[in-house]
C-alpha cells in the first residue's frame, strides 16, 4: 500500500513539473483588441508622450545578485468626462531595446477607466532598468492620462513593493 500512494506522488509530482512555459504576460491580448477605436475622424485631439520606469528586477545583496519582481502597469483616465485614447505602449529593456508592443492600434479608456498591463516575475527580459513608452491622445482641456507602476514580491513571511509615476516627455 505505501508502495502504491509512493509512486502515485512520484507521478503527480512529474506531470506537475511537466509545463515550464514561461508566461510573459497574464493579460490576454485579445482584451486591447476589444479596445481598438478608429481615430481619422477626431483630427482635434492633442497628442502626448509619457516615460514610466518599471522594475521587473532589482539588485539583492551586491551587483551580482537579483531578484525578480512582479510589475503592474496602470494605465488611468483621470476625467470623468472624457475619453481618452492610448495609441501605443511599448517595453523596454535596461539597455533601450524594445522588448515587446502591447498594441499597434489606438485603444481607449472611458472616463475614470483603468486598464493594466501585467509583467509576470518570471519575465525577466526589462531587466533592473526597463521602462515603458506611452502615445496618447486627449480632447483639449481634458486631464492627461496617468501612468503608474506598482512592482511588488513576496518570499516568505518577508514582502517588497513600490510605485513609480510617469512623466510627459512630449
Amino acid at each position: 500500500m505505501k508502495s502504491i500512494v509512493a509512486l502515485v506522488i512520484v507521478v503527480l509530482s512529474l506531470l506537475s513539473c511537466s509545463n515550464t512555459q514561461k508566461e510573459v504576460s497574464s493579460l490576454n491580448t485579445e482584451n486591447w483588441s476589444k479596445r481598438m477605436i478608429d481615430l481619422s475622424k477626431k483630427d482635434s485631439l492633442e497628442f502626448g508622450k509619457s516615460y514610466l520606469s518599471i522594475y521587473s528586477q532589482i539588485y539583492s545583496l551586491s551587483e551580482h545578485k537579483t531578484h525578480n519582481l512582479t510589475a503592474m502597469v496602470s494605465l488611468r483616465n483621470i476625467s470623468d468626462l472624457d475619453t481618452i485614447y492610448v495609441l501605443k505602449a511599448g517595453y523596454y529593456d535596461t539597455h533601450g531595446k524594445l522588448v515587446r508592443t502591447y498594441f499597434n492600434h489606438p485603444i481607449f479608456l472611458a472616463p475614470m477607466e483603468t486598464a493594466d498591463i501585467i509583467i509576470d516575475e518570471v519575465d525577466t527580459t526589462g531587466g533592473t532598468g526597463s521602462n515603458f513608452i506611452f502615445e496618447w491622445k486627449i480632447p483639449k482641456n481634458c486631464p492627461e492620462p496617468l501612468f503608474e507602476g506598482v512592482m511588488n514580491s513576496t518570499m516568505g513571511q518577508q514582502g517588497l513593493s513600490f510605485t513609480t509615476k510617469a512623466i510627459r516627455i512630449k
